[in-house]
């Protein structure tokens, strides 16, 4: 069986919606451009004006703490690197994140609509190079499409939406946990090469429904009990620079 990538997905604010896209240049030694680029501060975090480069994920809003972030969804314009957040499809708020004023509309939105689950002011911020991924090294994550139907159908016993897993690679065409193989091995994707580097837990973020903003599931749980494993992402670092497309065959080195 081949796998092949069916979807590539960015986060351009942490903690915020997707934006998928039909092709993209990886970089070595980078994650999908824009992927966390951005990222909402909250608390003492917010406050600190000195520190540079990666950030721990706890100083951001995320839905691992901050569940009704999933019921909002952003777009962003790459061309006028604006934030559009709508609510039910409602336009809510809007800016653009290369200027103050622009990130000002956004900040005093997100403070109304999180106020009350950490005190002060959300502060976003750009990170200057790479982005804020849970690991401070760039990387790229990958999830096997059958493996999720494997949970959904033996485990779970109900739908599990891919987009709570907020992967960047979503791949299909092989057996179930055949990726779980994949770790230290090399695959190419494209004209790109990856570097597996380990399987990832699951987050309570990854139990937030990604239509409602409600933690419905417990993936760790579920898992823990049906796999006597909770790992469902694979984290990668690029190796090999090129573009890769949704539809490239995805393919371990032997």
């Amino acid at each position: 069986m081949n796998a092949t990538l069916t979807v590539i997905r960015r986060y351009p604010v942490k903690g915020m919606s997707g934006q998928d896209l039909p092709a993209i240049d990886l970089t070595v030694g980078q994650a999908i451009p824009l992927d966390r680029r951005y990222g909402l501060l909250h608390g003492p975090a917010a406050l600190d004006t000195e520190t540079e480069g990666w950030r721990l994920p706890s100083d951001f809003f995320t839905l691992d703490r901050t569940e009704k972030l999933a019921a909002l969804q952003s777009e962003f314009d790459e061309a006028t690197q604006a934030l559009i957040i709508r609510r039910s499809g409602r336009q809510v708020s809007r800016g653009r994140l290369d200027q103050p004023m622009g990130r000002n509309l956004l900040e005093q939105f997100f403070a109304a609509y999180l106020a009350g689950i950490v005190p002060g002011m959300p502060r976003l911020i750009e990170a200057q190079q790479g982005g804020f991924g849970n690991s401070e090294e760039p990387s790229v994550t990958l999830l096997n499409l059958a493996s999720l139907r494997d949970l959904e159908e033996r485990i779970a016993k109900q739908p599990v939406d891919p987009r709570r897993l907020r992967a960047n690679l979503l791949v299909d065409g092989i057996d179930p946990w055949a990726e779980r193989g994949w770790v230290g091995r090399t695959l190419t994707v494209g004209a790109a090469t990856l570097e597996v580097v380990e399987a990832l837990d699951c987050t309570p973020g990854n139990d937030v429904n990604p239509d409602t903003g409600v933690a419905d599931l417990s993936l760790t749980n579920i898992m823990e009990r049906g796999y006597g494993h909770n790992q469902m992402l694979l984290r990668a670092r690029v190796t090999g620079g090129g573009r890769i497309a949704v539809g490239d065959p995805v393919t371990p080195a032997e």
